[in-house]
């Protein structure tokens, strides 16, 4: 290998492990609550903060209690002002942007790992706001290598770091680890180990590269978010007319081509992609996007060359 085209990246020393930011997503709330009963006994191969992001939500499996608390992370939320009176979770992102960030400052966590579930069959994705984080891109491309049961997919939203407004943006680096389908409220174990293995993956990759293995670079496909397509609706009561096509449903991150079925309206006509190019769906018919007016997020793909990197303790 050529060593002068490895790139030195600071060591990943303070990482941190959030469940239960929507509070019904219950693979991140149990692994989290399995974490914290031992966190002290010195298995970990990195040094990790485990918490529990949204607790009242939790203890009501809900989503949110006031607000969505994973829409608190631009720049201009965390910066507006509170009062007793604020939404819980307007609060709760305070704490959190104090704990582990300040969010765009060095004292920030180097990884923050944000953990979620989809009821959209997405296999396990990592998604972030940055198409080129050099750390997240190789831990992407460490789980497609050696988890073979789960697809593994980088997917980007296009968003300046002022702009991003989920709580994995408060680290130097981060991701949600969004693994699915999981209806909401229940835990499955198939998504649970999936979700654990990726997890324990992402720690073993720090450790080494904390440890000055130095990782081959290679290519590593991103899905970057276009746009949002919601349901059909009535024109006067705005409820939607028509329900995702059966033969789209579960295609999350399968080719759709312009003219092929995407709703089957409530009266049995199939209405077709409008699109002028193919895109990848995905979050397709996610139960918590219909009160944001989604029904399914379309992505361009595009493969980038990634390279080599070691950590700078190495130079």
């Amino acid at each position: 290998m050529d060593t002068h085209n490895v790139v030195a990246l600071p060591v990943v020393s303070r990482v941190a492990v959030c469940g239960g930011t929507h509070g019904n997503e219950l693979s991140g709330v149990y692994l989290v609550r399995e974490r914290l009963k031992r966190r002290e006994d010195g298995t970990e191969p990195v040094s990790v903060v485990t918490l529990m992001s949204n607790p009242r939500a939790v203890q009501l499996c809900v989503r949110y209690v006031e607000t969505d608390l994973n829409r608190c992370f631009t720049r201009a939320a965390l910066s507006a002002p509170v009062s007793e009176d604020s939404p819980y979770e307007m609060i709760r992102s305070r704490e959190l942007n104090a704990l582990l960030g300040p969010k765009g400052s060095v004292q920030a966590v180097d990884l923050l790992c944000d953990l979620h579930n989809t009821t959209a069959n997405t296999g396990l994705c990592l998604i972030t706001h940055s198409d080129c984080d050099w750390i997240a891109l190789h831990i992407c491309k460490h789980l497609q290598r050696e988890m073979s049961s789960t697809p593994v997919r980088y997917v980007h939203f296009d968003l300046p770091l002022d702009e991003a407004y989920s709580l994995d943006s408060v680290g130097k680096h981060g991701f949600a680890m969004e693994v699915g389908p999981q209806p909401h409220g229940l835990v499955r174990s198939g998504i649970f180990s999936a979700m654990q293995e990726g997890v324990q993956l992402m720690l073993d990759w720090i450790w080494q590269f904390n440890s000055g293995t130095l990782f081959e670079g290679g290519s590593v496909d991103i899905f970057t978010m276009v746009k949002n397509i919601d349901y059909p609706r009535d024109p006067q009561t705005h409820m939607i007319t028509a329900a995702v096509h059966p033969d789209l449903q579960d295609r999350d991150f399968c080719l759709l081509h312009p003219g092929e079925p995407m709703f089957l309206s409530f009266s049995g006509e199939t209405l077709r992609y409008r699109g002028k190019e193919a895109l990848y769906p995905f979050f397709i018919n996610e139960a918590a996007y219909y009160e944001k007016g989604v029904a399914l997020s379309l992505a361009r793909k595009r493969r980038v060359e990634i390279p080599s990197v070691r950590s700078d303790t190495q130079r």
